[in-house]
């Protein structure tokens, strides 16, 4: 079917991202039917596909969009009015589209469209019952003349490519070779000069529109429509030409390899100047300190180039959720409105694609657990329309994610309680659990808070899966919520996985790396002030109870230390001390996986080199508590 793996490969990518933003366009539709601007957006997104489809022979999503794209045409041109039935045979056929793109990526067989859905759209595009009302609807979008000679002659080329228009005979006949093609891609992306029509039109590889391109930032979904159109949305402004360049993924991760062993060597040199009091008395002038010094200073600004190489905006992932939203709002009968804050936020591409479906999942949740009906809401007396707001922000090295709905909320006591008739955990400590950790309890498995587990979700039914997955992403969760207020859920996660700034403690005379990010304080230790609360060694910390871990009887290792330091570790809601012998200071450390046969120990989240050459395992504190 395909000739051409870089062609088709391009194609793969850009079309998924057309089709990413045709996701939220479609939803915004509902509410903005007469956009004109929106409306020739969500047309081009289809036709673009189509071109590229086409010059590759992919004919299923060639007659797939070809229908679509007419469709659109058809409510452009105001001979009929968006309707939601309308809407949710778009968005079926944009599932398959995307399910079509997969499967290319994927190498894997797919097949057509199923007939119904095809003869579903062409119908729309024959019916004329809603002729009558769209003559009152005269200002509804009309077609974007072209204002460029060229657009017309390309538009015309894209057409007679598959066959729906006439190519201008002096084109129709005109080939092209690798080197026009490499050309074209070149001038697609930024690099080179414009290709000729006749490039074009044996291409007709995807651009994406740059009206297609705004970004809404608020998506109101589920059973209810809005009365009256939003105000049109402004067309994104085009990079410049050279702005940006396309670098395969290998390559990125092969330089933040050699930046992290230029970071270990760095470390290492610098801890051999901290010993060599020999060698700094013989270099009076301070030439050694100061070239370590510039060699820290480079290091540090080559470190942070390279990371922000690999940075993606986290609105690549939010973008897939006002079409989720809509789909699980409009299969409960639920009015909800997604509010989406913060897409601009970068992370770690790694995180970016690790992300996506933890969050689909809380998102899912909160609509399906979460979001009361309109007529309970009614009664409770909130607004009919439900809110699920997700959010994203910096904070220091980290990025936050919030999720907050304003749906029922989670009673902590009804958990406590399910808890422990399940048998997940006993009536000892059930009892002990305060109002924070019985939320936590929604994370262990086969916990529920309905009686009736829905097919979409279920809090707790996965969301064990949820933790274990940001767990494998360094990030830390914590859950308000309280009846009828709704549910807030916080995670926290480092910007890259690849550099990590830790505190290197020791056991044992080994060293050990804890997350900076999970440490609170640290302080001395002393065996006399250990009190026992239900077995359970803990301290009296300004009032409040912290239970004790002791790393060196974790370990198995011989001997205590009366004697030695506290590190305050947060996980969750959870907090804890950590006794350790002694803490060396904080490091910014290399990532490296642990071999196969240690990956499933419970308080292990990778290994590092220290400044001294030492092996040190990185600890999790979470996977720390639950252990100990």
């Amino acid at each position: 079917m395909i000739d051409n793996s870089d062609i088709a490969a391009d194609f793969i990518v850009e079309a998924g991202e057309i089709a990413e933003r045709l996701g939220e366009q479609l939803v915004e539709l509902e509410h903005r039917s007469g956009d004109a601007e929106l409306l020739n957006a969500v047309f081009r997104g289809f036709h673009t596909i189509k071109g590229g489809a086409g010059f590759l022979h992919i004919a299923p999503m060639v007659d797939l969009c070809h229908a679509a794209e007419e469709v659109f045409d058809v409510l452009r041109s105001g001979k009929r009015r968006v309707d939601p039935h309308l809407l949710d045979l778009a968005l079926q056929t944009l599932d398959l589209v995307q399910g079509m793109l997969a499967a290319l990526r994927d190498g894997s067989a797919f097949q057509s469209a199923p007939a119904e859905l095809i003869a579903g759209l062409h119908a729309i595009c024959t019916d004329d019952q809603d002729a009558a009302g769209s003559k009152a609807a005269v200002a509804v979008a009309q077609p974007v003349a072209a204002t460029d000679s060229l657009e017309d002659e390309f538009e015309a080329l894209l057409d007679g490519l598959h066959g729906t228009g006439a190519v201008p005979a002096a084109k129709a006949a005109a080939t092209i070779d690798d080197d026009e093609f490499e050309a074209l891609l070149d001038s697609l992306h930024g690099k080179g000069a414009a290709p000729t029509a006749a490039t074009l039109a044996m291409a007709a590889a995807p651009q994406p529109d740059s009206k297609a391109s705004a970004q809404p930032r608020t998506a109101p979904i589920g059973a209810s429509p809005a009365t009256a159109d939003a105000a049109k949305q402004q067309p994104a402004a085009r990079e410049p030409a050279d702005a940006t360049v396309r670098v395969e993924v290998h390559r990125l991760d092969a330089m933040m390899n050699l930046v992290g062993e230029l970071v270990l060597a760095r470390n290492r040199l610098k801890t051999i100047n901290r010993k060599g009091a020999a060698v700094r008395r013989r270099d009076s002038d301070g030439d050694l300190d100061r070239a370590i010094t510039g060699l820290d200073l480079i290091t540090a600004r080559l470190q942070s180039a390279v990371m922000k190489t690999r940075m993606q905006p986290i609105g690549r992932v939010f973008a897939r959720f006002p079409k989720v939203a809509r789909d699980v709002a409009r299969s409960l009968d639920k009015d909800v409105k997604l509010e989406l804050i913060g897409e601009e936020t970068e992370i770690d591409k790694n995180i970016v694609e690790s992300l996506s479906d933890p969050l689909v999942h809380l998102v899912r949740n909160a609509i399906d657990h979460g979001i009361e009906s309109p007529d309970k809401r009614d009664r409770a007396g909130k607004p009919r329309q439900g809110t699920v707001r997700l959010s994203a922000q910096h904070e220091g090295d980290h990025i936050q994610i919030i999720v907050r709905d304003d749906g029922a909320g989670m009673d902590p006591e009804v958990l406590r309680a399910k808890a422990r008739d399940k048998g997940l955990i006993t009536a000892e400590a059930a009892a002990r659990l305060s109002h924070e950790e019985c939320l936590q309890l929604i994370f262990l498995p086969g916990l529920s808070t309905k009686a009736q587990v829905s097919e979409i979700s279920g809090r707790g039914v996965g969301m064990d899966v949820v933790m274990s997955r940001l767990k494998e992403l360094n990030g830390h969760v914590t859950i308000q919520s309280a009846p009828g207020a709704g549910s807030t859920i916080t995670i926290r996660l480092p910007l890259t996985l690849a550099i990590l700034t830790t505190l290197v403690v020791s056991a044992g005379g080994r060293p050990y790396a804890v997350p900076l990010g999970a440490v609170d304080e640290v302080f001395r230790f002393r065996s006399e002030n250990v009190l026992w609360i239900d077995g359970r060694e803990v301290l009296d910390v300004r009032g409040h109870t912290l239970p004790l871990l002791f790393l060196r009887r974790w370990l198995s290792l011989d001997g205590d230390s009366n004697d030695g330091c506290v590190v305050v570790v947060r996980s969750g809601e959870v907090r804890f001390g950590l006794v350790v012998d002694m803490v060396r200071g904080r490091d910014e450390v290399v990532v490296k996986p642990l071999p196969p046969r240690m990956r499933d120990l419970a308080g292990f989240a990778g290994a590092t080199i220290t400044g001294d050459g030492a092996i040190a395992l990185i600890l999790d504190a979470h996977g720390l508590y639950r252990a100990g």
